[in-house]
């Protein structure tokens, strides 16, 4: 949640804080017997190998507020849709980019924590407005038992409330995976002989871009860190089968869709050793940064660079 909070507040061009959530049992009657106010619902089907669906709860007027920001309307217009309950066609797709943004940071960080593939995939929101939208056995949400983390929204100089995210007992079992057997060490100790760990290559850090800029990238890093320097020509494939990468640091002269491209080919070979994306470029728009965002990317970085700024990010997703 900590992830989605700070990559929504790229797309938002505001800090959206996500705080530690409570986990508690509930069922759709407790749940919805105690809410009085409007309610959106973002069903999320899971696929593969954890199959199910589960809901992010927001207030009405939460996604209002976001959707508001997102789409640059003036405060006191934003103050009246809160209190009128106006939600337009605009700040429903809007929203949408919100719910697609954070539905793709739970898919960021749940496939390197997971031992089989998962993907998520948004579904449709739905507005609920208790004694005026009928209850269903599906709708607003299926009827069932839940485990409900309540994570609370904060955003500055405005009132937020807190984002529920409901997850079938089933599907919550799915994802919590158990360990492994410790097939090694028994077999050890059958025949006696010492364990072997596995060896595996130090975590690399690629830095692509052109001569000028990625230099620069080079010499404001962590001299501590592993780094492999390349050029956006390199031959990616066998750049990966050299080194175990763990995140890759791109420099970018403009944020037009081709691009990106190079960020579409390097996000699948960075996650699938549990890493990310870190993208500079001279200039960033708040479309530039949702493409970027769409395109995969886990953060951006604005040069002239900021060492420290840049140090930080890049400690921040090896999570040293």
């Amino acid at each position: 949640m900590r992830q989605a909070g700070e990559e929504s507040s790229m797309l938002l061009g505001q800090s959206l804080t996500v705080a530690a959530s409570d986990v508690l049992n509930t069922d759709r009657k407790s749940y919805l017997g105690g809410e009085d106010s409007a309610i959106y619902v973002v069903g999320v089907e899971s696929r593969e190998a954890y199959p199910g669906f589960f809901y992010l709860l927001f207030s009405l007027s939460d996604t209002i507020v976001m959707s508001s920001i997102l789409l640059g309307i003036p405060g006191p217009r934003v103050q009246e849709k809160r209190r009128l309950s106006i939600q337009e066609p605009d700040d429903e797709d809007a929203f949408g980019e919100i719910a697609n943004q954070i539905i793709g940071s739970f898919n960021s960080v749940f496939q390197p924590n997971l031992p089989d593939k998962v993907h998520l995939k948004l579904v449709p929101p739905l507005k609920y407005v208790p004694d005026v939208d009928p209850l269903t056995d599906e709708l607003p949400f299926p009827d069932g038992k839940y485990l409900m983390y309540r994570a609370p929204l904060e955003i500055e100089g405005q009132e937020m409330s807190q984002l529920d995210i409901l997850i079938p007992h089933p599907l919550a079992n799915l994802f919590d995976p158990q360990p492994e057997e410790p097939l090694q060490a028994e077999a050890c100790e059958e025949t006696g002989e010492a364990p072997q760990e596995d060896a595996q290559a130090p975590s690399a850090v690629l830095v692509l871009g052109d001569e000028g800029v990625r230099q620069e990238i080079l010499e404001g890093l962590d001299p501590s860190l592993n780094l492999l320097d390349a050029p956006l020509s390199a031959d990616l494939p066998q750049l990966f089968s050299e080194a175990n990468v763990r995140m890759a640091l791109i420099s970018l002269k403009r944020t037009a869709d081709r691009d990106l491209a190079i960020c579409r080919r390097v996000v699948p070979m960075v996650e699938k050793n549990g890493g990310g994306v870190l993208l500079c470029a001279p200039e960033w728009t708040r479309v530039s940064v949702l493409k970027a965002l769409k395109a995969g990317a886990r953060g951006i970085v604005t040069y002239p660079l900021d060492a420290a700024e840049l140090n930080a990010k890049v400690a921040k997703m090896l999570g040293s």
